[in-house]
């Protein structure tokens, strides 16, 4: 359940700089900075994707624009593999290793 976002990387001029564009506003019209080690307490989508990124690990730093995400690799060396992926997951729900609730457990939640 949910539905994926489209991913597109696109180059940086900067060494270790990737920038990546989705289909979907992650920050409204604001701006989001975070670095590792930050404590990250929201509960937006751009919180919750940091924080999944950085638990991935290897990144430095990110930049949230809008629909633009900014990647700060941690070193020269550092691959960016799975990038994309975690983005891209952001707002799918049930995937593998997540039970989905029946419809009784929905019930009682409600009543």
């Amino acid at each position: 359940m949910g539905q994926p976002i489209t991913v597109v990387r696109r180059p940086s001029s900067r060494t270790g700089v990737i920038r990546f564009e989705t289909n979907r506003s992650l920050t409204g019209m604001g701006h989001e900075r975070y670095r590792a080690g930050d404590d990250i307490a929201g509960a937006t989508p751009a919180d919750e994707l940091a924080r999944r990124l950085f638990a991935r690990g290897g990144i430095a730093g990110l930049h949230m624009n809008g629909s633009v995400v900014t990647v700060e690799m941690a070193g020269a060396d550092s691959d960016p593999e799975g990038i994309e992926e975690i983005i891209a997951s952001l707002y799918l729900y049930w995937v593998d290793g997540v039970e989905v609730p029946d419809d009784d457990e929905l019930t009682d939640v409600v009543g």
